[in-house]
C-alpha cells in the first residue's frame, strides 16, 4: 500500500495516456475548498481519481493520498495508514481517501465517519467511492460542509470529448461526437475505450455509432469491472430488467415474477452499479444505456423467447396501472400486435393532445410495416388522420383505402368500421370530392357523433369551414362557435382553428375588436408545442399576422407570418381547404406588407393544391381576386411595412365618414397633425387622395367594405 504527500503514485486509467482537463469541475472543487468534505461518487470509468489528480496538481495546498485495498478493512490498520499519511504533511490540510467502497467492515466504515469532525481546522477531506460513501451525508448537508460530485458531474460533454478523441489522433466530425456522447451518456471510460478501440484498427475517421456498437473492449471492461463484482442472481436480475425502458419495485416483480425488486434497485444504486435513479423519491430507475444494450442483446441472442414473455407482462402492467404509451411501447416489442392496435387506438388521442407527434409516427409507421391497417379499422382511420396533419397525403391515402376495405365488406374480427361518424369525418377532411360533398360528409358524421365526444367536435369545425367556404358565413359562424367551446371543453386542438376561422369572418364583417378577441382566446388556450409543430396552429399564425398589421405592428405580423410559412410544407392536399386557405391569409398579409416575391410565391403553391383539389367553392374565388390585387400592384409602391405606427391608426379611420378634425378628436391629435400624417401616407401608396388611399388600402386588405 502507498502512500503519498502531494502527489499520488501513477493512476491506472482505462487506456489513457492523456488526461482530459475537467476544468468545471476543478473550479467547483476550488470553490468549495471551505467546506469540510468533498464527496465524488460514482460508478467504475468516471474518471474520479482523474479528477483527484488533476485537483492535487492545480490546487496549492499539501494533500496526503491513501488508496484504500483489502488491507485497510482492518480499523487497526486503516487508522494506522491514515496517521502515517497525515503525519507527512504540516499542517493537514487535504487527506484524500480513494476506493473507500472497498471498506465493507462497520468499524472501518464508523472510523472514517468519525474522521469528518476529527480533522485539523482548515483541513478538508476528500473521498472517492463507486456507490454512496458511509458519511453522515444528510447531516453534512444540512450543515453546509459537504460538495458532492456525482456521475452526472462527471460525465465529459461534447467538447471534453473531442479533446479525447482528438488526443486519440481520430477524426470525428461534431454531429458524431455529438452521437458518441448521447450512447456513452458521456461516461469518460466508454469514450476512451472506443477511442483506443478504434485508434486500435486504425480507423482515423470512425462512425459515431460503431465505436460503440459490438466493441470487444467496451463489452469486457462491463464485463469484468462492472458485471463480475455482482453475483450470478444479481447478474440475471439486471439482465432481466434490460428488456426495460424505466424501472420500478412492482414492475419489475411483476415481470420477473419475484418480490423485493424496489429495495434491490435502490442497493444497485447506492452500490455505483450503473443503475441510474430518475426521481427524487427513487420509485423509478433506468440501466445506463450502454449496459442494457450489452445484457438486452444477450438475452435476446440466449433467450429471445423469454425477452418476448417479458416484455408481454411489461406491456400488461403497464396497462393496468395507467402507462399506455409504455404498455404500447411493450407490446410492439413483443410482437403483439393484437394488443398494440387495441392500446393505439384507445392511447393516440392523448399522445396527440400531449404534443407528441414523433411518439405516434413511430407506433403507426411499426403498426403499417406489421400490415396491422389491413386488420384494424380503428388503427386505419387514425393513421389516415396522423397522415394528413402530417403532411403525407399519399400516405393518408393508402390508409384511408385501408378503412374503405373494411367499410364494404371482408371484415375480419376486429375490423369493423366504428359506426360514430368518424369514417364521414375522415372523408370530410380529405374533401377529395368536393366542398359540397365535404358538407354532406360533415353533415353526415354530426348526426351519428356522440355527443360531447371529440368527432362531434370535429365533425362541427368541417361543417363551419364548409359553410364558410360555399358562402354561408352565419351557418359558419354557428357551426364555429360549437365546435370552439366543445374543443376546449375537450382540450384537443380544434378550438385553435375553430376560433381562428371565427376571427376571419369578424374582420370580413369589419368587427377587428371581436376579431382579436377571439384570437386571443385561442392563444391562451394553445399548447406551446401545438403553436410550433402542429399545422393546426398555422391559420391562427397568419390570421395573427393579419391583426398585427391592422394595429401597426408590422414586426409583429412579420413574426407570425414566419410560424406560418414555416407550417406550411406540412399543409398538402390533403388538408386542402385548410391548405389553401392558409395560403390566402399569407398571400393577403404579403400584399399589405408590399412583398410581392412573397405573395406571388404563395399563390403559385394556392395554384398548385386547386389543380388536385377544384373544387373549393369561394376559395378559387379569393385566390382570383388575390392574383388581381398583385397585378395591379404599381412596381415600387409601398404598403403597411413602411407606414408608422400613427400612420396605420389613422389609416383605419381613413375609411370612415369622419372629417380630419373629428378623427384628430378620437386620436387627441390636431388637425394639422391629421392632415400631415395623411399626406405621408399618400405619398408612400403613390396616390394623391383619401379617396385613392382608401382604395388602395383595400386592396391590399388594411381595409374592409
Amino acid at each position: 500500500m502507498d502512500t503519498v504527500t502531494r502527489q499520488p503514485p501513477p493512476i491506472p486509467h482505462v487506456g489513457a495516456d492523456a488526461l482530459v482537463p475537467r476544468a468545471a469541475l476543478l473550479d467547483r472543487l476550488e470553490a468549495a475548498s471551505h467546506t469540510t468534505v468533498a464527496a465524488i461518487s460514482a460508478p467504475p470509468g468516471y474518471g474520479k481519481t482523474t479528477l483527484l489528480t488533476q485537483w492535487a496538481e492545480h490546487d496549492p495546498r499539501p494533500f496526503g493520498w491513501l488508496t484504500i485495498d483489502q488491507h485497510d478493512n482492518d480499523p487497526a490498520v486503516l487508522l494506522r495508514d491514515i496517521a502515517v499519511t497525515l503525519d507527512r504533511i504540516e499542517p493537514p490540510l487535504v487527506l484524500v481517501l480513494d476506493d473507500l467502497h472497498l471498506l465493507q467492515r462497520w468499524d472501518c466504515v464508523e472510523a472514517v465517519a468519525g474522521l469528518v469532525d476529527q480533522l485539523p481546522a482548515g483541513s478538508q477531506l476528500a473521498v472517492a467511492s463507486r456507490g454512496e460513501p458511509p458519511l453522515p451525508l444528510a447531516r453534512l448537508r444540512a450543515e453546509g460542509r459537504v460538495l458532492e460530485v456525482g456521475p452526472d458531474d462527471l460525465a465529459m460533454g461534447q467538447q471534453e470529448a473531442t479533446t479525447l478523441l482528438e488526443q486519440a489522433e481520430l477524426d470525428v466530425d461534431p454531429a458524431g461526437v455529438g452521437e458518441l456522447v448521447r450512447r456513452t451518456e458521456g461516461w469518460p471510460a466508454a469514450l476512451q475505450l472506443a477511442a483506443s478501440s478504434s485508434r486500435a484498427r486504425n480507423r482515423r475517421g470512425a462512425d459515431a455509432a460503431a465505436l460503440t456498437r459490438d466493441d470487444a473492449f467496451l463489452t469486457d471492461y462491463l464485463h469484468f469491472v462492472v458485471l463480475s463484482r455482482l453475483p450470478s442472481r444479481l447478474v440475471g436480475f439486471l439482465t432481466r430488467c434490460a428488456v426495460l425502458d424505466r424501472m420500478c419495485g412492482p414492475l419489475c416483480d411483476a415481470v420477473l415474477g419475484r418480490t423485493g425488486s424496489a429495495d434491490l434497485l435502490e442497493w444497485l444504486t447506492r452500490s455505483g452499479m450503473l443503475v441510474i435513479p430518475l426521481d427524487r423519491r427513487r420509485r423509478w430507475y433506468r440501466l445506463h444505456r450502454l449496459l442494457r444494450e450489452l445484457l438486452r442483446a444477450q438475452l435476446e441472442r440466449d433467450e429471445p423467447a423469454l425477452a418476448r414473455r417479458l416484455r408481454r407482462r411489461a406491456a400488461e402492467w403497464c396497462e393496468r396501472n395507467q402507462l399506455p404509451e409504455a404498455a404500447v411501447d411493450y407490446a410492439m416489442a413483443a410482437g403483439d400486435g393484437e394488443r398494440a392496435a387495441r392500446l393505439v387506438v384507445e392511447a393516440a388521442p392523448a399522445t396527440y393532445n400531449a404534443g407528441r407527434l414523433s411518439t405516434l409516427q413511430r407506433w403507426f409507421g411499426r403498426l403499417e410495416t406489421d400490415g396491422v391497417a389491413d386488420r384494424h379499422a380503428g388503427v386505419a382511420l387514425l393513421g389516415a388522420w396522423l397522415n394528413a396533419l402530417d403532411g403525407h397525403p399519399a400516405a393518408a391515402e393508402r390508409w384511408t383505402e385501408a378503412v374503405e376495405r373494411r367499410s364494404s365488406g371482408g371484415r375480419p374480427a376486429g375490423g369493423t368500421v366504428p359506426a360514430d361518424g368518424r369514417l364521414a369525418l375522415l372523408e370530410a377532411a380529405l374533401c377529395r370530392h368536393g366542398v359540397e360533398r365535404m358538407r354532406t360528409d360533415a353533415e353526415t358524421a354530426l348526426r351519428q357523433a356522440p355527443a360531447g365526444s371529440a368527432p362531434r367536435a370535429a365533425a362541427h369545425l368541417l361543417a363551419g369551414i364548409s359553410a364558410m367556404v360555399a358562402g354561408d358565413p352565419s351557418a359558419a359562424d354557428h357551426h364555429l362557435a360549437d365546435a370552439a367551446q366543445l374543443g376546449e371543453e375537450l382540450g384537443g386542438d380544434i378550438a385553435l382553428v375553430a376560433l381562428a376561422e371565427r376571427s376571419i369572418l369578424a374582420m370580413g364583417g369589419g368587427d377587428w375588436r371581436q376579431a382579436e378577441l377571439l384570437a386571443e382566446r385561442a392563444r391562451l388556450r394553445a399548447r406551446p408545442e401545438w403553436l410550433e409543430g402542429y399545422v393546426t396552429s398555422a391559420l391562427l399564425h397568419a390570421v395573427t399576422a393579419r391583426l398585427a398589421i391592422h394595429r401597426g405592428d408590422a414586426p409583429q405580423a412579420r413574426s407570425h407570418l414566419g410560424r406560418a410559412a414555416g407550417l406550411c410544407p406540412k399543409l398538402t392536399y390533403a388538408l386542402p381547404h385548410l391548405a389553401v386557405q392558409v395560403r390566402l391569409e399569407l398571400a393577403r398579409n404579403y400584399l399589405a406588407l408590399t412583398d410581392v416575391g412573397a405573395a406571388k410565391a404563395t399563390l403559385r403553391e394556392v395554384d398548385s393544391l386547386l389543380w388536385r383539389r377544384p373544387r373549393l367553392g369561394g376559395l378559387g374565388r379569393q385566390a382570383e381576386e388575390l392574383r388581381r390585387q398583385l397585378g395591379a400592384m404599381r412596381e415600387g409602391t409601398i404598403g403597411a411595412s413602411s407606414l408608422t405606427a400613427a400612420e396605420l391608426r389613422l389609416l383605419r379611420l381613413l375609411g370612415t365618414h369622419y372629417s380630419f378634425r373629428e378623427i384628430g378628436e378620437q386620436l387627441h391629435l390636431s388637425q394639422h397633425t391629421v392632415k400631415s400624417q395623411a399626406m405621408s401616407i399618400y405619398r408612400k401608396f403613390g396616390v394623391s387622395s383619401r379617396s385613392q388611399a382608401i382604395r388602395y388600402a383595400r386592396d391590399l386588405g388594411l381595409l374592409v367594405q
